[in-house]
């Protein structure tokens, strides 16, 4: 079992009401690209981890910001350049639809990349 989910659940819960649907729609593509991942929190946010960081999310007052670790920000930066704002971070504002199958490529490219770490 998961124990980290009620802390995300509270987290998400806590959270700006117009920050909650893309909160959620984070967590859904996060755990359905990577099942496996380790749910919690880590410096006051949700946090998943599989076999070492794969990525984090917050919500703050005029967007929610989504964490990309490793070599995926660099694979797909075309892609995610419109969401940019510095080296590991993307930002939705609130009230906007986010790009979910472009999370879902970031997270799978991770759990590949924490795959392939954890295979040397």
């Amino acid at each position: 079992m998961n124990i980290g989910k009620k802390y995300v659940d509270a987290y998400i819960t806590k959270s700006d009401p117009k920050a909650r649907p893309i909160l959620r729609q984070l967590r859904r593509a996060i755990k359905t690209s990577a099942p496996q991942a380790v749910e919690g929190i880590r410096y006051g946010m949700p946090y998943y981890s599989y076999f070492g960081r794969l990525t984090y999310f917050a919500a703050f007052r005029n967007h929610v910001s989504l964490f990309v670790m490793g070599r995926a920000k660099i694979t797909y930066a075309q892609e995610i350049k419109p969401y940019q704002t510095s080296l590991a971070t993307l930002q939705f504002a609130l009230g906007t639809k986010i790009p979910v199958s472009l999370i879902k490529k970031l997270i799978v490219a991770r759990v590949k990349e924490n795959d392939a770490a954890k295979k040397k």
